[in-house]
């Protein structure tokens, strides 16, 4: 408790409007929310690259974020950090009755059930009553890959899912039959953005089926076409080579033979 009091009062003095940070000073909660989700996917990539040290230093990146925005909140009256994390408090203990009440929940699934149920009674209590969909409250501001896997959830909770993989690959053939027709017809930007949008959610949602995690799939594809891009550079610099003059049959050779070093160096 003693280091957040101390976290607080750097926070208040950095916004403070005579001996503040003169950045500090002119942010504002539009201002600072891109940084916060940024330090949320930096706390990410921590937890997949393994790195507990780094995983430390992005969780107090990511605390001084919740920091910030509270102080701004407490600037203009409107609350502080003592009530989010006594909201956080109250909110942890309403929706785990099967921990601190009398309510059974015997797995993971029994307790998503429940905390849905009681995310529901809490919005109807709150005035949000008007939407009674199994989607109401699936924040409009998520990276699109999330919201959409958070769509598909809420969907399948009511039955409305496919029951195995099978179905969902047939509909992704489906969606890229349909791209490639609007292809061939002329490549309309607004029915292409249509279709190739269909593409994305069904993969998401295949994605889903598999068990996996699409934003984890991929962060390990970008990551893998980081590194074998990379390599391709190095070895055309190796070989006294421009990279960027090539022509691209040079460079897919060089690709192929990238991947080639990379199987052999795990078989090995």
């Amino acid at each position: 408790m003693a280091s957040m009091d101390e976290l607080r009062a750097i926070m208040a003095r950095l916004r403070d409007p005579a001996d503040g940070c003169p950045w500090d000073r002119v942010q504002d909660f539009s201002s600072i929310a891109p940084f916060t989700i940024e330090e949320a996917y930096e706390v990410a990539d921590a937890i997949a690259r393994g790195d507990r040290d780094a995983l430390k230093d992005e969780l107090g990146d990511l605390l001084f974020q919740v920091i910030f925005h509270a102080q701004m909140a407490q600037e203009e009256g409107a609350f502080d950090f003592g009530d989010v994390a006594r909201g956080l408090r109250d909110k942890l203990v309403r929706r785990h009755p099967h921990v601190f009440g009398d309510a059974d929940a015997s797995d993971a699934e029994a307790v998503a059930a429940s905390w849905e149920a009681i995310k529901r009674e809490e919005r109807r209590a709150g005035g949000q009553s008007a939407d009674a969909s199994a989607l109401a409250g699936i924040a409009a501001g998520l990276p699109e890959w999330l919201r959409a896997l958070k769509l598909q959830q809420r969907a399948a909770r009511t039955g409305y899912d496919w029951p195995d993989p099978a179905p969902v690959l047939d509909k992704l053939r489906e969606e890229m039959d349909e791209v490639e027709a609007e292809f061939a017809q002329g490549a309309d930007p607004a029915r292409l953005e249509d279709e190739i949008g269909d593409v994305l959610f069904v993969a998401v949602n295949l994605a889903r089926h598999a068990e996996v995690d699409p934003g984890a799939a991929l962060r390990r594809a970008n990551a893998k076409f980081e590194r074998r891009f990379r390599a391709m550079e190095s070895l055309a610099a190796a070989r006294g080579l421009a990279f960027d003059a090539l022509d691209l049959s040079a460079q897919e050779l060089l690709w192929r033979e990238v991947k080639r070093a990379e199987r052999a160096a795990a078989g090995g």
